[in-house]
């Protein structure tokens, strides 16, 4: 039997679940410890179908609006990614007991645009339309108070009412240098406008994409472990290409790596979105150990130790 030829993993840290998944994730389980099954959430609690299909086998039951609920006593979840307003007010008459487990970093730029409003400032958010964090944050406000802008020739086009008067606030889990080049136009073209009072791309966003950076220049490829439908993880995928890395691909699971395009790799980069289990990981670096002899790095680019606090109705079942 031949030996098997050598390959050098780099694995990228901070990877995987970010404070606001964990945190997410956590809400339902202890909602379904604490009430028992069902358990209803509204729309994927985080963007990755191995969680997802995790939990329905708990009993949470995912649906994508609220009229696709019975109505019923059992909890009702909004995911980490956030509601328009017309949500738990929808749910608040129908008498639904809801959880919200919208990240509190979003939740922060859904303060931020009311803030604006509330000053008679014109809105720009910087984000991907149909995104659901994007939806849910210009749902905050009435239609037309929040102009989306995607490119930076939609940054070039912009025309605000008032020149003068105008902010910004951007999704949470954007490209920071492509944000940066949109930021510098609406900067040029409107000196006046107000930023964010502290990043709204969140530090688990950036940090992934910084360590990234560093190991894509020393990849010959780069496996992005998330969800086509994860917009941190598409990120990713960019970013590695953009500090170059000659291929890198997003996978959900081992099973769907493309051998061909890791043939000839010396080196190759590991990550994970921010809503990929870390078991997902292990799976892959496994995958490629029944190919390959295994000489594992990991590259550290930051620590980590953010925790947010669960919802009020669910700190006792946590306690236990």
């Amino acid at each position: 039997m031949s030996a098997k030829p050598p390959l050098k993993i780099l694995l990228s840290s901070p990877r995987g679940f970010c404070a606001g998944v964990d945190r997410a994730i956590r809400i339902v389980e202890l909602a379904l410890k604490k009430f028992g099954p069902p358990v209803y959430v509204r729309h994927e609690i985080v963007h990755n179908r191995f969680v997802v299909e995790n939990l329905k086998a708990k009993g949470a039951v995912f649906v994508e609006e609220l009229d696709q609920i019975p109505d019923t006593a059992a909890p009702v979840i909004f995911s980490a990614h956030g509601v328009p307003k017309a949500v738990p007010e929808e749910a608040a008459h129908r008498n639904m007991f809801y959880l919200d487990a919208t990240c509190p970093l979003v939740s922060k730029v859904h303060k931020e645009a009311m803030i604006h409003e509330k000053h008679g400032r014109e809105i720009v958010l910087i984000g991907h339309a149909g995104h659901p964090e994007v939806i849910g944050t210009m749902g905050q406000l009435p239609p037309g108070s929040i102009h989306l802008v995607e490119t930076v020739e939609d940054a070039e086009r912009f025309e605000p009412r008032d020149p003068a008067n105008i902010a910004y606030i951007t999704q949470t889990t954007l490209s920071v240098d492509d944000t940066a080049a949109i930021v510098e136009v609406l900067g040029r073209r409107f000196p006046g406008m107000m930023p964010p009072h502290k990043e709204d791309i969140c530090y688990a966003t950036t940090n992934r994409q910084e360590a990234v950076k560093v190991i894509a220049p020393q990849a010959d490829a780069m496996i992005v472990v998330g969800a086509p439908n994860s917009s941190n993880s598409q990120r990713l995928v960019e970013v590695a290409l953009k500090a170059g890395c000659a291929n890198a691909q997003l996978v959900q699971r081992a099973t769907d790596i493309d051998w061909a395009i890791f043939a000839d790799a010396q080196t190759i980069g590991l990550t994970a979105g921010a809503s990929a289990p870390e078991v997902l990981v292990d799976e892959v670096i496994a995958a490629f150990a029944e190919r390959r002899t295994i000489d594992l790095e990991t590259v550290s680019t930051a620590d980590e130790d953010v925790i947010f606090n669960l919802p009020r109705a669910l700190r006792e079942a946590a306690a236990e």
